[in-house]
């Protein structure tokens, strides 16, 4: 592990370096076609990068939306530090500024080998080349008791929205002294460090609103990303109100009763006032049903330019695709899709793109003026296959905490720029 300094401009030239080299003048090949499905984090800087990178293709961005919820910011929505609305991030800038088609609809079905995409609205698009960012879906029936309904009853809020506003609801709504567990999802999932900011910040609105109240995390992990820094954290701003429970010490949870309120694991039973139950996840169902996902649920992909290799001519980018060691989170999204822009941009035009370089980069808020950081530089492995990880940084155990908070801040407006506007 490097030092935090050299780390950070490591950082800044691999992020450089992802686009370096790459004409910005228009193609010859032709007014190529490339639709990207979805919106958020890495379908988003896709359809903005393939644009500035060659101004001449034809390109077209499909949410089911019309503007993207962002799930970064939506753990501080949760401690009433901000509202849901904030966390609404629109397509407008992409269309006028970068002449991208934004269609409003679900997809219904991708052809691989007539390369169309179907939509609901009886559309058919036709593509050269398809980039798809569908983001998470659940493994409904990985836990006995908590499927789809019972989120209604004990939301998972693992996709921002009305499940984050639910839970929001239910911690207002509890009583002082309560307890409010959240269960922890074995890897790999979306956000790895999402479950452990999520407790901070409910602490934190537990310490100003309830403060005889608790958190316990059920964790199906024995450890977890930057474990040291939040148990370190939660020593210092919340004491004793925050609790992690490995599965090396209760087991897997064995059933979960959403009416009564009841986790039982392997060796324990615990009741909650709230319960916030985060299941295993996969790929979302439409790269399943494109037969992009392998049997892990999740979408193999080339880490060199994030073809899948199982369906030709489409490139899968995000929370979906296994990009390992890479963690799920939105800046890996954002960096892959830059690698991924560059790459169908090169071929097009029958030139390699070179070896990739990807970055990520993860925040998490602890208290408004407390964060924590940890790092990535990702390249490809001597046998072009896998990606491995070059470098890694974390925020060392004496860091100015308050000075990393304004650094998450910048980093907040600075993704949100870089990928929507």
């Amino acid at each position: 592990m490097m030092d935090r300094r050299r780390f950070l401009a490591g950082l800044a030239a691999a992020g450089a370096g992802t686009l370096a080299g790459c004409s910005f003048n228009p193609l010859n090949w032709g007014n190529a076609k490339v639709v990207v499905i979805g919106g958020g984090y890495g379908g988003a800087t896709a359809a903005k990068y393939l644009k500035l990178l060659d101004p001449s293709l034809d390109v077209t961005l499909v949410d089911k939306r019309n503007s993207h919820l962002s799930c970064p910011g939506s753990n501080e929505v949760l401690a009433g530090w901000r509202e849901l609305e904030s966390l609404h991030r629109d397509f407008r800038r992409l269309r006028k500024a970068y002449d991208i088609r934004v269609i409003q609809a679900e997809v219904e079905a991708i052809d691989g080998v007539k390369r169309r995409v179907r939509l609901n609205t009886k559309d058919k698009l036709e593509y050269d080349r398809l980039v798809i960012s569908p983001g998470i879906d659940f493994r409904w029936k990985a836990i006995d008791g908590y499927g789809r309904a019972a989120s209604l009853k004990a939301p998972h809020a693992w996709i921002a929205g009305e499940q984050t506003k639910l839970l929001h609801k239910q911690l207002k709504a509890m009583d002082d002294g309560g307890v409010v567990l959240i269960t922890a999802p074995a890897n790999p999932y979306r956000c790895p460090p999402g479950p452990y900011e999520r407790a901070s910040l409910i602490a934190a609105y537990l310490k100003r609103y309830k403060p005889r109240s608790k958190v316990i995390i059920l964790d199906a992990k024995t450890q977890f990303s930057k474990q040291k820094l939040f148990l370190k954290g939660w020593q210092e701003l919340y004491p004793g109100m925050v609790e992690w429970v490995s599965s090396e010490k209760e087991g897997q949870i064995d059933h979960v009763d959403v009416i009564r309120k009841i986790v039982q694991t392997e060796f324990n039973e615990h009741r909650a006032n709230v319960l916030n139950i985060i299941p295993p996840q996969r790929a979302a169902s439409i790269a399943s049903k494109a037969g992009l996902t392998d049997a892990s649920g999740w979408c193999p992909v080339d880490p060199a330019n994030f073809a899948s290799t199982r369906v030709p001519h489409i490139h899968v980018i995000g929370d979906a695709c296994i990009a390992t060691p890479m963690p799920k989170s939105a800046f890996a999204a954002n960096s892959q899709a830059k690698v991924c822009a560059r790459a169908i941009v090169e071929d097009l035009q029958e030139r390699d793109p070179g070896p990739p370089s990807l970055v990520n980069h993860c925040y998490s808020f602890l208290a408004p003026d407390y964060a924590i950081s940890i790092s990535g530089i990702y390249e490809l492995g001597r046998k072009g296959h896998e990606l491995m990880a070059t470098a890694t940084g974390e925020t060392p155990l004496d860091a100015d905490r308050r000075q990393e908070a304004r650094f998450a801040r910048d980093w907040q407006t600075n993704i949100r720029a870089d990928t929507f506007e």
